[in-house]
């Protein structure tokens, strides 16, 4: 039954599927986006390179608008599991370029994919806290990526004032029909190159921080 399962998920079929029902769900949305000037601006016209990090909870309701960036071949890192097998074609179809990999299986040779992308087309999104969490907390590649290709991060933030809540380690969020939804982009984020694990361990800790604090000031903003 689960091998059945999962080649139903791996079918293009069922990823057009679920692309298509994305697409429609997000319609119904009344979305408002803050503060995307200032980095495409930059990445436009300054051939800047650019990161964007979310939370794992928070990408579905940026989906169907981050379609806009297609022209510009933006890379995201997907794990090698069944389930990213499923989620790659997804986000295939909406304009990413998948490297498929993760933390916990296919890192380094993901990352290396990553960098090699974003050297090329100098944007890429990262979901800092997956696949498997803890919520909220950072993991190393947001930063070894930009380091090693002298990108900043943006962090981006989404919130709707009426949402469902999956019961996982996320609490992944999925916006109810008609609702609100705020894409709020936060400042540019550049750190510099580490000497030390010290050194980059704080940096890691400033996005955390970083990530934490906005989430909460869009949370507050957003009821």
């Amino acid at each position: 039954m689960t091998l059945k399962i999962n080649q139903i998920l791996a079918s293009r079929s069922a990823q057009l599927l679920l692309y298509k029902f994305i697409r429609l769900y997000s319609l119904t949305y009344r979305l408002e986006v803050q503060n995307e000037g200032e980095w495409l601006d930059d990445y436009l016209h300054n051939n800047a390179s650019i990161v964007l990090c979310v939370h794992h909870q928070q990408f579905f309701p940026a989906i169907r608008y981050f379609q806009r960036y297609k022209k510009y071949k933006p890379g995201l890192m997907i794990s090698q599991s069944k389930d990213g097998e499923f989620i790659a074609g997804v986000a295939n179809r909406s304009g990413w370029t998948t490297v498929r990999g993760s933390s916990s299986k296919g890192g380094q040779e993901a990352l290396k994919g990553m960098i090699d992308h974003l050297a090329m087309y100098r944007l890429a999104g990262h979901i800092i806290d997956g696949p498997r969490g803890p919520f909220g907390v950072v993991k190393p590649g947001a930063i070894r990526l930009a380091h090693a290709t002298n990108s900043a991060i943006v962090p981006f933030y989404t919130r709707t004032d009426r949402a469902w809540y999956a019961r996982s380690w996320d609490k992944f969020s999925l916006p109810k029909p008609f609702s609100k939804v705020v894409l709020r982009f936060g400042e540019k984020i550049v750190f510099q190159q580490t000497d030390t694990s010290e050194a980059f361990e704080a940096q890691r800790k400033a996005l955390e921080e970083i990530m934490f604090h906005g989430n909460e000031k869009l949370k507050a903003d957003v009821r």
